[in-house]
């Protein structure tokens, strides 16, 4: 039964909860940690953790992409991004990993504008596809649903492995008046490799996204504590009810097609290792990190973090983080561990096998069927 609360006379609205509203439940036995297994397989492509990565270029570069690849992640090049704008963009992005040092976040915020607003070069996505491909990896790359229908056939001529449709949000059917919409059934029938579409917030999108044909089904809009959502648009997605809306748009539609399985990733609030179970516990199959992985000694902003909403030319949705101080691990360390860091932002995945092993699951099917309860109020 639908909790509904009346918020006043005429209007009603469905109580929902984060993730930091529920908890695990152990079950009546424990196993060995060295008996659970984290892998991810979407389509042909099989991952050793369930670890897709935030298309920002505080986060991806073509050479993290190659290391988280080589991890056992999935590494996304966002094909809007500095890279794909600039030759060497490495000098821009250490002009914005210390832009913070001042405290004018605003000025951060127009510097992300303005290097940005360079057009983007369609032979520079060939070039970083190579790149990648070069390194021995799986190929993944991201593109808006405004610029797929233009940039789609370069990307796809480059050679990838997955394609990545992301927005803030997304849906089957988007209206306009001003130009031709995508339409993402027909664009994906058209294409023969795994396309991953995304974000989406309610049971009803979630479903309409899987019958465009999509592999996997982003959920959530990628909100953490330094995104603006809710200020600018007044969006605040509960994660852990927006991830079991969406499990049960796919098992509706699993019945539907006869055994479809469309795979959903949950990407917004999820920082540590316990965010990371508990995602996986409402029904994700992977998880999409951004600033965890910023945080790592590889990543090409220096330890800045900005998701791609907030250099929005109009309408920014998202502060610039700056650089913790002290120094940063490796990313085998922030995926893999050992930690120095009691509160779980540090070895992401070995947190998240001890969160299955506690619970008494072997694999992340399984785990998916973890007994939940609501934390006290």
């Amino acid at each position: 039964m639908r909790d509904m609360v009346e918020i006043g006379l005429g209007k009603v609205a469905r109580r929902a909860y984060h993730l930091d509203d529920v908890s695990l439940v152990p079950s009546r036995r424990t196993r060995d940690v060295k008996d659970v297994s984290t892998v991810w397989q979407l389509d042909a492509y099989r991952f050793d953790i369930p670890c897709v990565a935030h298309p920002s270029d505080a986060s991806m570069s073509p050479a993290t992409a190659i290391e988280l690849g080589r991890l056992g992640g999935l590494g996304v090049l966002n094909a809007e991004g500095l890279w794909c704008r600039y030759e060497d963009p490495t000098e821009i992005l250490a002009q914005l990993s210390s832009c913070g040092e001042d405290e004018d976040l605003s000025a951060a915020t127009r510097l992300l504008q303005k290097v940005y607003s360079e057009p983007i070069r369609p032979e520079l996505i060939t070039e970083r596809v190579k790149q990648i491909r070069d390194g021995g990896v799986r190929v993944a790359v991201r593109v808006s649903p405004r610029h797929t229908l233009s940039l789609a056939p370069v990307i796809l001529d480059a050679g990838i492995d997955i394609l990545v449709i992301q927005g803030t949000t997304v849906s089957a059917e988007h209206v306009s008046t001003n130009e031709e919409p995508l339409n993402l059934k027909e664009f994906i029938a058209d294409l023969d490799l795994p396309v991953i579409v995304g974000g989406c917030t309610s049971y009803q999108t979630a479903l309409h996204l899987m019958r465009t044909g999509a592999a996997g089904v982003i959920v959530g809009v990628g909100a953490d504590r330094w995104t603006t959502f809710d200020n600018v648009l007044g969006i605040r997605l509960p994660m852990a009810t927006a991830i079991a809306d969406a499990a049960a748009a796919r098992r509706d539609y699993l019945d539907e097609t006869g055994g479809r399985y469309v795979h959903l990733i949950a990407d917004g609030g999820v920082e540590t290792s316990g965010e990371i179970a508990l995602a996986l516990a409402c029904g994700a199959d992977a998880v999409m990190l951004g600033q965890p992985l910023a945080n790592a000694a590889e990543a090409p902003a220096g330890g800045a973090w900005w998701h791609s909403a907030a250099n929005h030319p109009e309408l920014p949705r998202g502060w610039y983080c700056p650089p913790a101080e002290g120094p940063r691990p490796p990313l085998r360390q922030v995926l893999y561990g050992p930690s120095d860091d009691p509160y779980g932002g540090i070895n992401l995945f070995g947190g998240l096998r001890q969160a299955m092993a506690k619970c008494g699951y072997s694999d992340l099917k399984e785990f998916q069927k973890v007994e939940l309860l609501l934390r006290p109020e």
